[in-house]
């Protein structure tokens, strides 16, 4: 469920007046995602052909200071090649409005399907997207602090405390011991640049094993960028309950991000570390909100046990098992 605030037809219809893209034909809730509402629109067009838009309604989890980043970020991204859905301006030039009390913008569509069960062919497309974003990225002036870090491991880890133990025995305990491992082996000398970090099968549209689009840059920030391919690897290479792991997506995804970007000496030594840091960042994120979500709340809670499998796994990998192709 992902429509938090449910705005009137006639309402959406008035606010499409501010643009060049006709009058809405049908305006429908997607129930994807968890950060936003978002409606798919059918409009009749400019030209009177029709034409498709996603409306984005932001709700309390994303700063609303934030939005020029990613604003900037995908103007420079599909400036330099990348599928990405752009921000529309009004006839004003904004791009940034107001709608049923929240901050509101018309986006890009683009055709495509998230895959629930990635095959190796769509793992290796991703891994090239991923890496050919990353490509693009290079010399975007933006920055934003990720929050998601490991000092705001450090404050979810506190946050959910001994609530840990309501989710699985012994779990507090296992939290602290990673935490304590990720102090003192957290790499501080790897590239750094702007990364998407929530790279899920969810946030990327494919028409067989071609990308057609990479969506959801809500999370993206300026941090380790092979960090990126490690959360990218921990979405794509698992079964959903973390029970088992794919190792033909797994040299697949790290075949196409070598092919389109590459991975230095240093960030293949610190891929484990890194594979533990993004499964531990969802892990704590998914107890954070199974321990605080009422159980009768609309929105389906994601279990944090699917990504203790895969830290449990990412602990005994070796560089070699997750990187050779």
């Amino acid at each position: 469920m992902a429509v938090y605030t449910h705005v009137p037809a006639e309402d959406i219809d008035a606010f499409l007046t501010r643009y060049d893209a006709g009058r809405l034909v049908s305006a429908k809730g997607i129930a994807e995602g968890v950060e936003n509402s978002n409606y798919l629109l059918e409009t009749t067009g400019a030209d009177g052909h029709g034409h498709r838009y996603i409306l984005t309604l932001y709700e309390k989890r994303v700063d609303e200071a934030d939005l020029p980043f990613f604003m900037d970020l995908l103007d420079h991204l599909g400036e330099r090649g990348c599928l990405v859905p752009r921000f529309i301006a009004d006839r004003d030039g904004k791009r940034l409005q107001q709608l049923s009390g929240r901050p509101a913008c018309l986006i890009e569509f683009l055709t495509g399907i998230s895959v629930t069960e990635p095959t190796a062919g769509q793992a290796r497309a991703a891994g090239a997207a991923l890496g050919q974003l990353h490509k693009a990225a290079e010399g975007f002036a933006g920055e934003r602090r990720n929050a998601l870090d490991l000092p705001g491991w450090h404050d979810l880890a506190d946050k959910c405390g001994e609530h840990f133990d309501d989710i699985a025995p012994g779990l507090h305990r296992r939290v602290a011991d990673e935490l304590a491992f990720l102090d003192a082996h957290w790499p501080t000398d790897l590239p750094r640049a702007v990364i998407h970090a929530d790279l899920f099968p969810d946030n990327v549209l494919m028409l067989g094993d071609e990308v057609t689009g990479l969506i959801d840059f809500y999370f993206s920030c300026t941090d380790i960028r092979a960090y990126d391919l490690a959360v990218t690897h921990s979405a794509w290479c698992f079964s959903n309950d973390g029970a088992t792991w794919f190792g033909d997506r797994s040299r697949a995804m790290i075949a196409g991000y070598e092919a389109a970007h590459g991975l230095s000496a240093a960030e293949r030594t610190a891929f484990p570390i890194l594979c533990r840091g993004a499964a531990l960042r969802f892990l704590l994120t998914r107890a954070y909100d199974w321990i605080n979500t009422p159980p009768d709340a609309l929105v389906t809670r994601k279990d944090p046990l699917a990504y203790l499998r895969r830290l449990d796994f990412y602990a005994k990998a070796t560089p070699a098992e997750l990187l050779d192709i």
